[in-house]
This record gives structure tokens, sequence and C-alpha cells, in this order.
């Protein structure tokens, strides 16, 4: 056992803070990367032009830099804004904020590639099919489109969130006390680094596993075909005769 000298309630409060800075970040991101792949295949011009500048430039920065930007940058901005109107108090946008919006941008960026792919591997002729039996274009979408697309972006989507979950270690840069800044920390106080950054590596890749484990569950659970096959499987190995018996 890792002897943490008392520290173990920090690696669990930024555990705690870490895990909230990945789901809001996945949700947000989510949203994101559903809407810059609406718009990429939306065949609007102004659409598209929008959605590949934000991929592109989104893309090409590192999220550190990103994180540094948003919070440095944005409170200087948010300051000079609300100065034009007469407010002169520093206003300050918070790490977790921050970090939120930085993540936030990075995984829509990449989830709008992964949604625009799934979209187009779904089969056309279904949009002829759901026309034929009197579906609006939004009843299509939503009832045959959306349930498909999951499927087909969901291995893709847990990649990306797998390297979210990573990427959260950077926003301790601004101050944010998540597992990596704890670590550090409780490394300075202690002089004990290799025990607490080995022990903020173990948190890490027991959250990896846990997400991986649920990824794979949800997949399941979104391919009905491979339920059926399992269920099949097992039936048939029910009925089978047992080889001990005896004739």
């Amino acid at each position: 056992m890792l002897d943490l000298q008392g520290y173990g309630h920090l690696l669990l409060s930024g555990s705690v803070v870490t895990i909230k800075l990945a789901l809001t970040s996945l949700v947000i991101g989510l949203v994101l990367g559903l809407l810059g792949a609406i718009a990429k295949l939306s065949g609007i011009k102004i659409l598209q032009s929008i959605a590949t500048t934000y991929t592109t430039f989104v893309r090409g920065i590192p999220e550190l830099l990103s994180v540094l930007f948003i919070y440095f940058g944005g409170t200087m901005i948010l300051g000079a804004i609300l100065s034009k109107f007469g407010y002169t108090e520093y206003v300050e946008i918070s790490q977790f904020w921050a970090g939120v919006m930085a993540l936030s941008f990075a995984f829509g960026a990449y989830a709008t590639e992964t949604f625009r792919m799934a979209f187009q591997e779904i089969p056309k002729g279904q949009d002829e099919a759901g026309k034929a039996i009197g579906l609006k274009s939004s009843q299509i979408f939503w009832r045959i489109k959306m349930p498909q697309m999951w499927r087909l972006a969901l291995p893709g989507l847990g990649n990306l969130f797998l390297v979210l979950l990573k990427d959260t270690a950077l926003v301790s840069v601004v101050g944010l006390e998540d597992i990596m800044r704890q670590s550090v920390v409780a490394a300075t106080a202690t002089q004990k680094p290799f025990t607490f950054y080995l022990s903020a590596a173990l948190i890490y890749l027991a959250m990896t596993v846990l997400v991986t484990g649920i990824i794979m569950a949800l997949e399941w659970w979104f391919n009905p075909a491979e339920r059926y096959a399992q269920r099949l499987q097992k039936q048939l190995k029910s009925q089978q005769p047992n080889k001990g018996a005896s004739v």
C-alpha cells in the first residue's frame, strides 16, 4: 500500500473535480460536435464554412494553449467589454469553466468529424424509404438517422473521451485543484513525488478502465444484432446434449 501520509483526501477531492470537468466538457463537446457535423452536411455554404473554420482552428491549437488563452485572454477580454458599460471591478473566469471551454471546444472539433463520418455511413436509401412511408425530413433525421449514427460513432467518441479524460490534467496549470494539481501539492509538502505521481497515475488508469467498460457496454447495447446473436448462441449451447452423459 502507498503511504499517502494523510494527503489521500486531496487526491479524492481532485478526482471528483476531474470527473466533473470531464463530464461537463463531454456534454458540451457532444453538442458542439453534433452541430458542427450537421452544419458540414447541411449543404449551406456559410454553415459549412463556419464549421470548417471551427474544426481547423481548434484542432490546430494545442489544448494547453487553449486553456491559457481562455483563462488569461478571456479574463482580459471580458474585463474590457464590461468596462465599456461602466463596470470597473476585476472579473475573472474561473479555472473550472476555462478548462471546460477549452476541452469542450477541442472535443467538439474532433467529434464533428466523427459524427460526420457516421452520418455518411448510413445508406442513402433509408431517406427514400422514410419518405416513401410519409415521414418528414425531421422525422427521418431523429427516428432513423440519429439512432444509427450513435451506434456508428460510439467507438470513435469513446476514444475521444479517453483522450479528454487525460487532457483534464492540463487545466492544473491555471490552478484548478484536480488530481494533477493535488498530487503536486502533496508531493511538494511531503517530498515524495514518486508516491503521489504514481497514485495519480493509478487513479487515471482506474478511470480509464471504468470508462472503457462503460463504452463496451454501450456498444453492445446499441448493437441489437450482436445482442440477438449472443442470445441465440446461448440458446444453442443450452440445447446441446451433455457429452458426458451415458448413451
